[in-house]
């Protein structure tokens, strides 16, 4: 089974229900339910959701979604190691390095992003929602 972390957009995606991106943000969770893939964010994801959501949907709804949120997905940690690490790509944005570092740390197979362009330096395997959907097909 295919181990996927999800960037933040796609999480407040759903959360947000920002379209037209929801649908098929939705779709990939719903891989998960079926036992297709295994969803994981990292720790340092959880914090942002709850920042930006805040700001929309007030603090009870925010930690509603992440409660439910940690139920299906494995939360994956950022330590010093994942840091340093991060620290060394070269890549624009440090939270995109963050991700990619986490991701390959713990043998994750690809990252799930609708910044797909961000990840441009990375060894790994990313995919818009998507382009995701369309390679299971």
């Amino acid at each position: 089974m295919e181990k996927v972390l999800f960037d933040t957009n796609v999480l407040l995606d759903i959360l947000l229900k920002r379209n037209p991106h929801f649908e098929n943000a939705s779709k990939l969770f719903a891989l998960i339910d079926e036992k297709k893939i295994l969803g994981h964010i990292t720790a340092s994801t959880i914090t942002d959701i709850y920042y930006i959501s805040k700001k929309e949907k007030g603090h009870k709804l925010s930690i509603e979604f992440i409660s439910n949120l940690i139920e299906v997905v494995e939360v994956i940690g950022v330590d010093r190691d994942v840091v340093v690490k991060a620290l060394k790509f070269d890549i624009k944005d440090f939270e995109d390095a963050i991700q990619i570092s986490a991701a390959e740390f713990n043998d994750i197979d690809c990252i799930i992003t609708r910044n797909v362009d961000d990840y441009s330096n990375s060894n790994l395997k990313i995919y818009s929602p998507e382009e995701f959907l369309k390679s299971l097909k």
